[in-house]
């Protein structure tokens, strides 16, 4: 066959094979990423049959990789993590550290150089964003408090893993034998490396004070011309009309600026990418720039996972079993004991514990994009990436298990564990209304569940209209600051009966539920209907089924976002309407006024 067809070949082998192994690893309940992965295995070198170009598939995943940062900086959000920064933060370090620490003793134990054992250990303790949000998606809790927190838990080691993958390559040298000149250079070849000014013969200080300068340059220089220019540019691009012209806008940018960022800064292409995306996000148009630019980036991330899948070799799970299962029971064990210790640390609920756990219990892309990278620095040996794959492709497939066996576990530890029971219970000063609490908000008042985007805007209406009510609330750094700000809160999640009678519910005049409807809306207000009968309750909606779902079954009062829109433009209109019809003239509509 013609060397030129051998990149449709891979192409065509590694989407064909992915769209198939996608389909049964969902059918049976599993991340599509499994599928991916074995589908790369099939192609790769160490399984017989058809065996795909190694060289074309790697420059294929390098797209991937840009595409996966560009998406994962365009979703980025400061707002997001700071709303969650007092626990994402702190738990998020501790438990890379702790996690690195496991992972990097089993491979000193193991006869590993330290630079190979450390770069092992951080790749065990990061996990998969993707895998993350697909699972807190379908369980229904992606929006909720406790979704918010696995996500800027997440987010804060995306975040970590973009520092190491630039201070790694001026780092190589010092971490471990076997980096010369050679593996220097495929590095920079691959995007990693920063040039010959971290060569090994640099003083280390030097290659670090240079690295930084490269990468404190290019932040600059995006922070503060990219957030201009290119929101700028996409609204030039998108006043033209054009869908194609729009596309292409955005995927020029994202690899475009990975490109340029590592040829001029010697920046991976991997930071280069997501500061494309977190400047991007500045324009309005970065909703639409996330939808068109979707199916490429899930295209080119099926080809990255597949490429990683033919790293790995199925006869490491035979010739290395002990070292298989030390590898799972780090990362399914080991990362969810010590997340679910910390969260409970911070005085979290039981539950928001075992969700952030479960979150953790798995890894995925930045684990593979790390490998890579030390693997062309040659710190790692060749088993290494099949380990860690081995790590993947089974954590992976247990994370499902591990989320639906969350409501089981708290029911089962409760029942059964007299400590489970005092951390639910414990002495919280939040979790109960002070005792000089006016008493006002004791009876008569509004139990409002939630303090979010629409709980606020309930909330001063509340206020301007001097009607006294209750925050039940599940982010603590929230409630602390309405405590701070004189208003009454309890924190907590509004599902188990002592927050809402923590919120005096058995007096109040009405119950509002301002957060996303979903599974724990039917147990507030069945509870609070327990307690008082004669409540009137309000709930929010996402869709008509729901709605009519929640008000069969409990009588509430349910109010959709997009039946809100509608009546008020409606209202708009036939005022506006009948204004014009009269003679008469109304106020400007808001896009009309001077």
């Amino acid at each position: 066959m013609p060397h030129t067809v051998s990149l449709i070949e891979t192409i065509a082998a590694a989407l064909g094979l992915a769209l198939v192994f996608g389909f049964v690893a969902v059918r049976v309940r599993l991340p599509a990423l499994v599928g991916y992965l074995l589908a790369g295995v099939l192609i790769g070198p160490f399984t017989p049959g058809f065996v795909a170009d190694a060289a074309i598939a790697s420059q294929l995943a390098e797209i991937g990789v840009m595409l996966l940062m560009f998406g994962v900086g365009l979703h980025f959000s400061w707002d997001d993590l700071l709303a969650v920064r007092k626990i994402a933060v702190p738990g998020a370090i501790v438990q890379m550290i702790v996690a690195t620490a496991m992972g990097m003793g089993v491979a000193l134990w193991w006869g590993w150089e330290p630079g190979g054992a450390l770069v092992f250990g951080l790749a065990l303790s990061v996990a998969s964003t993707v895998v993350l949000l697909r699972a807190l998606e379908a369980l229904g809790v992606l929006d909720s408090h406790t979704g918010r927190i696995a996500v800027g838990w997440l987010v804060v080691e995306d975040l970590a893993m973009v520092l190491v993958l630039v201070l790694l390559p001026p780092l190589a040298a010092w971490l471990g034998p076997g980096v010369g000149a050679s593996s220097t250079a495929a590095a920079g070849a691959a995007g990693n490396a920063l040039g010959s000014a971290a060569g090994a013969t640099a003083p280390l200080w030097q290659a670090l004070g240079w690295t930084l300068l490269q990468v404190g340059g290019f932040v600059a220089l995006m922070m503060v011309v990219g957030r201009r220019l290119f929101p700028w540019m996409l609204w030039q691009v998108a006043r033209t009309g054009s869908r194609e012209l729009f596309t292409l806008c955005v995927v020029t940018a994202a690899v475009g600026i990975a490109f340029g960022s590592a040829a001029l800064f010697g920046v991976s292409f991997a930071l280069g990418a997501f500061f494309a995306g977190m400047v991007m996000r500045e324009s309005e148009f970065s909703h639409r720039a996330a939808q068109e630019s979707l199916p490429l980036r899930d295209a080119f991330a099926v080809l990255f996972f597949v490429s990683v899948g033919m790293l790995f070799d199925p006869a490491v799970l035979w010739e290395r079993p002990l070292q298989v299962l030390a590898v799972v029971a780090i990362i399914i064990v080991g990362k969810t004991l010590a997340a679910a210790a910390l969260v409970l640390a911070f005085r979290y609920p039981l539950h928001t514990a075992l969700t952030v756990s479960a979150s953790l219990a798995q890894i995925g892309e930045f684990s593979f994009i790390l490998m890579g990278l030390g693997a062309s620095l040659g710190l790692l040996p060749p088993e290494a990436a099949s380990l860690v794959l081995a790590g993947a492709l089974i954590s992976m497939a247990v994370n499902p298990l591990l989320f639906h066996a969350i409501a089981p576990m708290q029911k089962w530890l409760l029942a059964r564990s007299a400590l489970a029971r005092r951390l639910e219970q414990r002495d919280d000063p939040l979790a109960e209304l002070p005792t000089s609490t006016d008493a006002r908000y004791l009876a008569r008042q509004v139990v409002l569940v939630g303090y979010g985007r629409v709980g606020r805007h309930v909330a001063q209406a509340l206020v301007a209209n001097d009607i006294p009510f209750v925050v039940a609330e599940q982010n603590r750094e929230l409630v602390e600051a309405l405590r701070k700000a004189g208003m009454a809160a309890v924190f907590g999640d509004a599902a188990d009966p002592a927050v809402l009678i923590q919120a005096h519910i058995a007096r109040a005049a009405m119950l509002v539920v301002t957060t996303p409807a979903g599974v724990n809306v039917q147990p507030i207000i069945a509870t609070a209907q327990t307690l008082n009968p004669r409540i009137e309750t309000v709930v929010r909606g996402h869709s008509a089924d729901e709605a009519e779902r929640i008000a069969q079954d409990t009588g509430s009062a349910v109010f959709l976002a997009d039946e809100a829109l509608a009546q008020s433009m409606s209202r708009h209109v036939l005022e506006r309407t009948e204004m014009r019809v009269a003679g008469g003239s109304a106020p400007a509509p808001l896009h009309d006024r001077a």
